[in-house]
């Protein structure tokens, strides 16, 4: 009889499928660590282009001349600090000449003095060295105004504007002195940056001084950063399609990440704010919690079944029974799962989705299972069990307005009246009522953005009696204040660079031209410098990508927790320049090839290819790629971009339904497969948010989904995120909501920002001596006018004496 041939099959593909559910096939656990950036080297690395790399010979020469006529059979190594300093000051008096040849080769020369004078060094640790070593002293002696100046009179340089605008193809040629003046800027920033154990005292103070400099501007009226925003603008506006974009936005994330602070200071800044509001401090450290999470790797079907059917056997003894219904109800989940008309909403795309998904939804067929149940013994289970934490990971939330909704429903029952927010009497009500109060109350979560708002509410109503508001002058503060006004034209360059850095873009005439700090002079000749230039083409699209991702979300994250309006007047912004169908449009495509994407050619690395002999590239080599089991920057640029997305639809219901008509449950789903943890749970906290508008059938052939949110993301009492009931959901207020929330936004900006609009609350002088004699500022050549101006304004104006006389 051949009855039992289908058991080893059926054993065989429950052993694949476990192999592919704990990652060793196709998804393989990735171990990455999240943080401000990458390690020192990498972020130095990313800041030149492969077609850039022979110019790092031409700065060693332009150096090499200059010092050896200034400090004869000497090197950079050997010099004290008073000879390198003084050797400085003679480099930094060449910028001032007027030949611009002369000034750029001085230019040069520095530039190799912060590049780690790789002429004199051994190995790459040398070279990082002396590259740190350099920056902080070229910092010391005055480069980096004196560069900042230099960099004012290149962005004003209409000459270098008109001929690239005039040009059909632009290429590296055209941005040599901006990417110099850049270079120099980013290598100080970055160095100056990084703190190290062995730094000296001094350094650290240099380091604060540098930080105190770029966040509060003394002689210039506005931040660093806002000079490098108005570049982006100006490039994306189409008038300066030569500026170097990769440096500038590598620059302005590096500048934010310095002068506001990365995500562990972040992280320190809000528990200090809290402690000053008298809240009570955070339930957990976020950063640890999601460090210490593990990739989701759902146990599959077969395990749970033989689970149930084990516990089932032991408590009734007649096993065929008890085994029917089970098999039954899984049969019935198999064909939802199944079915192509599962789903009217999602389509095709979510039963696409749902069978290429075999990482979080493992499906086997019913003959197999049939023949798994009898067949697998007992004593393997302990061993194949995939063990899963004791207990959730996030201590559960809960907003007033929960405990406001769940007693007004309670009353409502019960009673027949509510009492509006009042949240403290509950005569009347049953026990168990009593107990669920208390029970939210214990959890109640009053976040900073709460008391900002409340704050705000009182402000508006009583302006007067509360008298000015003090605002703290930190560098987020002046930052805001700095952009205000063309944050809305920021914000639109920010997402048009994004969109054409994207790979799911395609190559459009209208649209703007990223690659002139990539494409060299002449365009290659041979296949190897062709696939060269595509690996560069490639590699710069992904650094542009991970600096506006990382820069976004360090805004966003700043200006909520130094006040909660003005993070919603950038989220409104990015929301109508249309940033929640881009993030989306990014997503779709193969995110796993995306994250293990080999664009990167480590020999022709900074500062590898400035210390060994290069090889002769292959095709072979440079197909081959690095050893790496994934692409960091690419990581963290999908990481930022779904935190982004969070922080735009959270509690926003309007947002959290433009998610629902741009489909984004089977692009998402499909970002699952990538086995980070991090990546996961934002991943699932976006898949939740959505769930109650997706429908019941969404939901039950989702079920590994919906436990894999269960498991990863923070449980909000009385939230029916997987129900579909909640009050919130409903679609008609939508529109008020995002109108409301303008207003609310423009009223702050306009009391905060816009002071002579608040002249009506001003007292007014009735006196007539006193306005009479006022000191009037008058402009400076107002007296070259006068006689004309009193010829206009007084003698020619007839008076009417009489009339004047009767109203008196």
């Amino acid at each position: 009889q051949p009855q039992p041939q289908p058991l080893p099959k059926g054993r065989d593909l429950f052993r694949s499928q476990r192999k592919e559910s704990e990652g060793s096939v196709d998804c393989p656990n990735l171990e990455f660590e999240y943080g401000d950036a990458d390690g020192h080297g990498a972020e130095l690395a990313e800041l030149y282009s492969y077609t850039e790399e022979p110019e790092l010979s031409h700065n060693r020469r332009c150096f090499e001349e200059d010092f050896h006529t200034q400090v004869p059979d000497r090197r950079w190594l050997e010099l004290d600090r008073a000879q390198q300093k003084a050797y400085v000051m003679r480099l930094l008096d060449g910028l001032e000449v007027v030949n611009r040849d002369r000034r750029l080769r001085v230019a040069r020369a520095i530039l190799y003095l912060a590049q780690g004078v790789f002429g004199d060094c051994d190995n790459e640790g040398d070279v990082l060295h002396w590259s740190r070593h350099n920056s902080f002293l070229l910092y010391q002696l005055g480069t980096f105004s004196a560069f900042l100046e230099l960099l004012n009179m290149e962005i004003e340089n209409s000459q270098a504007c008109s001929s690239a605008l005039r040009k059909p193809a632009i290429s590296l040629a055209d941005s040599t002195e901006l990417r110099v003046l850049l270079s120099v800027m980013y290598l100080m920033v970055e160095n100056i940056r990084v703190e190290q154990e062995s730094d000296p005292p001094e350094w650290k103070t240099c380091r604060e001084t540098f930080r105190m400099e770029l966040s509060f501007p003394v002689h210039a009226e506005e931040p660093f950063a806002l000079l490098l925003f108005t570049m982006v603008t100006k490039f994306c506006s189409g008038h300066a399609p030569h500026f170097p974009m990769k440096k500038v936005l590598l620059l302005l994330w590096k500048v934010l990440l310095f002068t506001l602070g990365g995500f562990e200071a972040l992280q320190a800044m809000k528990v200090r704010r809290r402690e000053e509001l008298g809240l009570p401090p955070l339930p957990e450290d976020s950063i640890q919690v999601v460090r210490g999470m593990r990739a989701a790797s759902p146990p599959t079907c077969a395990i749970e079944l033989v689970e149930q059917q084990q516990q089932q056997q032991q408590q009734q003894k007649r096993g065929n029974r008890s085994r029917r219904p089970l098999m039954k109800q899984d049969s019935l989940d198999i064909y939802n799962e199944r079915d192509p008309f599962k789903n009217d909403e999602g389509g095709v795309d979510e039963e696409e989705n749902d069978e290429v998904d075999s990482g979080m939804e493992g499906e086997l067929d019913l003959m197999e299972r049939d023949a798994i149940i009898p067949a697998m013994p007992a004593q393997r289970l302990p061993i194949e069990r995939v063990s899963f934490p004791k207990g959730l990971p996030w201590a559960p939330k809960v907003r007033q307005k929960d405990i406001e909704h769940f007693l007004e429903a309670s009353r409502n029952k019960f009673i027949g009246f509510t009492l509006g927010q009042d949240t403290e009497t509950l005569i009347g009500l049953p026990r168990p009522i009593h107990e669920s109060v208390k029970t939210l109350k214990q959890h109640k979560y009053v976040s900073i953005s709460d008391v900002q708002i409340k704050n705000e509410e009182e402000l508006e109503k009583c302006p007067l009696s509360l008298g000015e508001e003090e605002v703290q002058e930190t560098p987020c503060e002046v930052l805001y204040r700095a952009m205000l006004y063309n944050l809305p034209q920021y914000m639109i360059a920010l997402l048009k660079i994004l969109l054409a850095a994207a790979p799911t873009s395609k190559a459009k005439t209208d649209s703007i031209n990223i690659l002139a700090d990539v494409l060299p002079e002449e365009m290659p000749i041979t296949v190897l410098q062709s696939m060269k230039l595509g690996i560069d083409v490639n590699r710069h699209k992904e650094i542009i990508v991970k600096s506006i991702s990382a820069l976004l979300l360090l805004l966003l994250k700043h200006f909520k927790l130094n006040h909660i309006y003005q993070f919603e007047y950038v989220s409104q912004h990015l929301v109508f320049a249309n940033c929640i169908p881009l993030i989306l449009k990014f997503f779709n495509q193969n995110i796993m090839s995306y994250i293990t994407a080999k664009n990167s050619i480590s020999v022709l690395d900074y500062p590898h290819c400035t210390v060994c002999d290069l090889p002769e590239l292959t095709a072979e080599s440079l197909e081959a790629g690095d050893n790496s089991q994934f692409c960091w920057r690419n990581l963290f640029s999908c990481i930022n971009l779904l935190r982004v997305l969070n922080k735009l639809t959270k509690w926003k219901h309007s947002r959290t339904m433009m998610l629902v008509v741009f489909k984004s449950a089977p692009i998402l789903k499909r970002a699952l497969k990538v086995k980070q943890a991090m990546m996961q749970l934002y991943v699932l906290k976006l898949l939740k948010i959505q769930t109650k508008y997706l429908g019941r059938q969404w939901r039950k052939s989702n079920m590994k989904t919906m436990s894999a949110i269960y498991q990863k993301v923070r449980h909000r009492m009385n939230d029916d995120w997987a129900y579909g009931n909640d009050i919130d959901a409903r679609p008609w207020d939508f529109q008020a909501e995002e109108c409301t929330l303008r207003a609310n936004i423009e009223a702050f900006n306009s009391r905060r920002y816009d002071k002579p609009q608040d002249s009506e609350f001003a007292p007014v002088d009735n006196c007539l001596q006193s306005v009479l004699g006022q000191r009037l500022e008058l402009p400076e050549d107002f007296h070259y006018s006068y006689e004309l101006w009193l010829e206009r304004e007084v003698f020619s104006q007839p008076i009417r004496w009489e009339e004047l006389l009767r109203c008196q």
